[in-house]
């Protein structure tokens, strides 16, 4: 069976937003933020920018720049453009094939996005394309299942499930922990020096059921487990329990961790 891990369409989005945005994404949003704003840009390009959680705290450390927010999902643009200001440019654009010009832009950032690019190489050549010769590309990769137990229980789970045919969405944004990969390939695409940051954080999650909610069909898997006729409301009471043994009763604190790139054009 065919899973498409980069189609988040439907009413995804809208679960991706309320039950994984703040447990997951809204600290590394603010991290993503702060650092693109470092260095003052005027112009500012965020790419596979999902539901505008990034978006928005990439506009608020710089009120004064010229924003313009793109993903591939249409779905998830609906979502995004209530999270910026009205001057926010929001188009619908595949990162492997941008249509802006050579040096457009002062920044470029995309928050866990590359790991869904079928052809990464390319993706790192349309960002060094764009970006202006002193401007920097910041970009952020989930750290390995060992690093963040929640995705590991959640791929046990449906591996369990389907042995025969596991939904594989798991394996794809936590699969490019490798640094020195990730590196060969951004300066293979005409970046030069690349700083790498590792950031651990510890999470709160105030309901389980939300935040099962959120791993299970606020993303591709949701329609990985429709096309098995899966019984998702068992799953989502299994995934529950199951993380709850894990980590205890919320509310609680859960550790995650990411690794946060800055990459230099050559």
């Amino acid at each position: 069976m065919t899973d498409d891990s980069a189609a988040f369409r439907g009413d995804i989005p809208a679960h991706y937003d309320a039950g994984l945005g703040p447990v997951l994404f809204e600290y590394y949003a603010d991290v993503l933020g702060r650092a693109v704003a470092e260095t003052e840009p005027g112009r500012i390009l965020e790419t596979a920018a999902g539901t505008g959680i990034s978006s928005a705290a990439i506009a608020r450390y710089s009120p004064r720049a010229e924003l313009v927010v793109t993903d591939l999902n249409e779905a998830m643009l609906h979502l995004a453009h209530k999270k910026v200001p009205a001057s926010t440019r929001i188009d619908v654009a595949d990162a492997q094939h941008l249509h802006f010009h050579e040096g457009d832009f002062d920044a470029v950032a995309c928050q866990f996005g590359v790991m869904f690019l079928p052809d990464l190489a390319a993706g790192f050549r349309e960002a060094r394309r764009v970006l202006a010769p002193r401007g920097v590309f910041h970009f952020s990769v989930w750290d390995s299942h060992a690093k963040n137990r929640f995705a590991a229980i959640t791929h046990q789970l449906l591996a369990e499930t389907f042995p025969a045919d596991p939904p594989t969405f798991y394996q794809v944004p936590f699969g490019l922990s490798d640094v020195g990969y990730l590196r060969d390939e951004a300066q293979a695409a005409g970046f030069g020096r690349i700083r790498v940051d590792v950031l651990p954080h510890t999470s709160r999650v105030a309901s389980w059921s939300a935040f099962a909610d959120g791993l299970l069909l606020g993303n591709p898997v949701a329609d990985q487990l429709r096309r098995r006729s899966a019984d998702i409301p068992a799953l989502l009471r299994e995934l529950a329990r199951r993380l709850e043994v894990e980590y205890g009763p919320a509310p609680v604190e859960i550790p995650l961790q990411t690794l946060f790139y800055r990459a230099y054009p050559a």
